[in-house]
């Protein structure tokens, strides 16, 4: 995103600072780490259902939702980069209730999500391999791998492999796109700002808007933009233009699958089933009228999507779970992001200790279901995350704590409020529609 901070003094301050002249496409990378980590299955799921109910009509509440998110993650990287903390040692700094939401939602969060993220990865291998094993145990053996190759490979074995996966995405999505043919007149009628007319279409859009790319992980780009060694003022522009590449990639994805669902799903008047399962339904109706071979290179797809997901809160997340234990045993200090670059929190026994708790307890759920008390816990806590994020930003990000040449500007502010605002909608909506009278 452009300079949203409003003020001319950066270029100068970030001269003192070492880091590149200018930005380069050579040094991006943590944006195609949270790209891939935020796309997951259920956003190609909800893209796919919105395509096939709306045809190209919401074509722009997809667009919109990338801009709010790159609003979101250049926030995030700029408090990192411009006071040299980690985004939790800001919240810390908001008061003792940061951390209580944080610990609450991690252990939650992270239990369910764990055996989600299994279960996603799972699904294409069980459709591409049916014979080998049921999905359960794929669902383990993704789950493992993950494990195993988040704890004994730093961040640039990471953001490599991610950077490969992503390239499978991005050739499956845009050849999905292509095959189907869109129709170009339509799709950029879409981009202008209408709501469909139907019952709930302003919920609907704003859950596509929100929906389009990121949960956690936006809060952890500023973490993987520190373990790249980007840890000052010099680094900024550079992190800008990774941050664009992000979204600009989450937004050919999002596009590329609403063409899908506008013109094969739409035209046939097919409904999908919602959740991964609608991504495996996908795959049956591309070998009806593509053949075996584009179902199968579209399941690649999908296992490269869920895949990365994975790996992504396996890494990202216990980085952040690490830098929130380092914080909690000295209060008095600061969580500085060269320790972040330099590795420490990813050799330490808390980064490990949350790779495990995303790992193995999960596999209970799932062989044995997901307990439905923990589901409501687990869909109000996501829901307010965003909101959690948004809010906090927009306080750090204007007060002292940040320096007075990268504080927020009219624009970032704008944005920020924007999403703080539809993520709030969304997640009154989401403790509104959760079945309250039987968890009691």
């Amino acid at each position: 995103m452009a300079d949203t901070t409003g003020n001319t003094e950066a270029t100068t301050a970030s001269a003192s600072h070492s880091g590149p002249r200018k930005s380069s496409w050579k040094y991006i990378g943590p944006g195609i780490v949270v790209a891939a980590t935020g796309v997951g299955a259920g956003d190609l799921v909800a893209t796919l259902i919105a395509g096939s109910n709306f045809g190209y009509t919401l074509l722009w509440a997809a667009v919109l939702g990338c801009l709010v998110k790159i609003s979101l993650a250049e926030a995030a990287g700029r408090w990192h980069l411009s006071t040299g903390r980690t985004l939790f040692d800001g919240w810390a700094s908001l008061g003792r209730w940061t951390t209580y939401f944080f610990v609450i939602y991690a252990v939650i969060w992270g239990f369910v999500y764990g055996a989600a993220a299994m279960s996603s990865s799972a699904l294409p291998l069980q459709a591409l391999f049916p014979d080998v094993m049921d999905l359960e145990w794929w669902g383990v053996a993704t789950g493992l791998v993950g494990l195993v190759f988040v704890w004994f490979n730093k961040y640039a074995v990471f953001e490599k492999v991610m950077t490969i996966l992503v390239g499978v995405m991005f050739v499956v999505t845009v050849y999905l796109a292509i095959r189907v043919t869109p129709n170009l007149g339509d799709a950029f009628a879409g981009l202008l700002p209408v709501l469909p007319d139907e019952k709930d279409s302003i919920l609907n859009t704003l859950g596509l808007i929100g929906g389009v790319g990121g949960t956690i992980t936006l809060a952890a780009y500023g973490y993987w933009v520190n373990a790249k060694g980007w840890t000052n003022t010099g680094w900024m522009n550079v992190m800008r233009l990774d941050n664009r590449v992000a979204y600009a990639t989450t937004g050919i994805f999002v596009v590329a699958m609403l063409f899908v669902g506008a013109e094969l799903l739409h035209s046939a008047n097919i409904a999908l089933a919602s959740g991964d399962k609608g991504l495996i339904q996908l795959g049956d109706i591309l070998a009806d009228e593509y053949g075996t071979a584009t179902s199968k290179f579209f399941l690649i797809g999908f296992f490269a999507t869920s895949f990365t997901s994975l790996i992504g809160v396996w890494h990202g997340v216990s980085l952040m779970f690490a830098d929130f234990v380092a914080r909690y045993r000295a209060p008095s200090g600061e969580a500085k992001g060269e320790e972040v670059a330099a590795g420490e929190r990813e050799r330490s026994w808390p980064f490990r200790a949350y790779l495990l708790w995303l790992t193995f307890p999960p596999i209970v759920l799932l062989f044995q279901g997901q307990p439905f008390r923990l589901i409501i816990l687990y869909g109000v806590l996501g829901a307010a995350f965003m909101p959690f994020l948004a809010g906090t930003l927009i306080w750090l990000l204007n007060s002292a704590r940040t320096p007075r040449e990268w504080r927020n500007g009219p624009l970032s502010n704008a944005m920020l409020a924007i999403a703080g605002l539809l993520f709030l909608v969304l997640c009154l909506k989401q403790i509104w529609d959760q079945p309250w009278s039987e968890f009691f």
